[in-house]
């Protein structure tokens, strides 16, 4: 009786010896009943690609500061309170984008987001006054450097003329310039193939219907010192076709067409094919011009 028990004892000692060594084998992965798992990755949603900003918009409050009428926060309560319209549409939504040529409006005044810059170039030959790619060397390339204002000339002057041209994008002065009724005197110094008779000159003074269309200047005169063949002449109107078209009436060829003022401004320490920023002060004599 005492013997069968230590017998069990024993047998059951044997089957907890026997158990230990097989958990210390799959401790160690040697199991033949334990199947392997292949190894896992992990795998993620595949992410929206990212929206691409569109370099032709931007932030209306950002357009408004750039402006300069206030600073963006301030720009934000504006918006809010209902004092901004683009395209005619009162906008009160914050973060709303804006497109460059977008119409925006603050407090009732139409704004661009820049500053207004003034750039007047003395021109040399050999350059298109247009804002045209494809036209060759352009008096844009003259002033590629001025400003990072979008800057436009106003008025025009022949590739072989000279002088200067005023470039801006204030609007407002643009208009003024422009303008068919009163516009901007420029004075231009004018070299013909031949003397210009004294009756000519009257002829001019009295205005000439060329085409059907009255065409007047403001001033016309021999230059002083020079012989007949050079001429000073003033006239409101921002292009040099139509003293072309005098000229060309009267039986004159231009050799030289050259505008050495602009409203009172003139080349004075710019040289040709070089430009210089308007000072407060000419700006403002510019804006007084009726």
């Amino acid at each position: 009786m005492t013997r069968h028990q230590g017998d069990n004892k024993k047998g059951k000692a044997s089957g907890r010896g026997g158990n230990n060594t097989r958990s210390k084998s799959y401790a160690r992965g040697n199991s033949p009943l334990k199947k392997q798992q292949a190894p896992t990755t992990k795998t993620s949603a595949p992410k929206a690609p990212a929206k691409k900003s569109n370099p032709d918009e931007i932030r209306l409050n950002k357009y408004i500061a750039n402006s300069g009428m206030c600073s963006r926060r301030d720009a934000d309560m504006h918006i809010a309170t209902g004092s901004v319209t683009v395209n005619g549409k009162v906008i009160t939504e914050m973060g709303y984008k804006v497109k460059l040529e977008d119409e925006v409006r603050f407090d009732g005044a139409r704004i661009k987001p820049e500053k207004n810059a003034y750039v007047l170039l003395n021109k040399p030959k050999g350059f298109a006054t247009t804002t045209s790619e494809g036209k060759g060397r352009t008096v844009m390339d003259l002033v590629a450097n001025a400003t990072s204002a979008r800057i436009k000339p106003i008025g025009r002057l022949g590739r072989n003329s000279l002088g200067l041209i005023l470039f801006t994008n204030d609007e407002v002065l643009v208009k003024k310039f422009t303008n068919s009724k009163n516009g901007v005197p420029r004075l231009f110094q004018v070299e013909l193939d031949k003397n210009l008779k004294l009756e000519d000159i009257k002829l001019i003074q009295a205005g000439l219907k060329i085409e059907g269309k009255l065409i007047t200047v403001e001033e016309i005169s021999y230059i002083e010192g020079e012989s007949k063949n050079q001429i000073g002449l003033k006239i409101k109107n921002t292009g040099n076709t139509i003293i072309r078209s005098i000229f060309d009436h009267l039986k004159y060829e231009i050799v030289k067409l050259d505008c050495v003022a602009i409203a009172g401004l003139t080349k004075k320490d710019i040289p040709r094919g070089h430009w210089k920023h308007l000072t407060e002060q000419e700006v403002n004599t510019l804006k007084m011009l009726s």
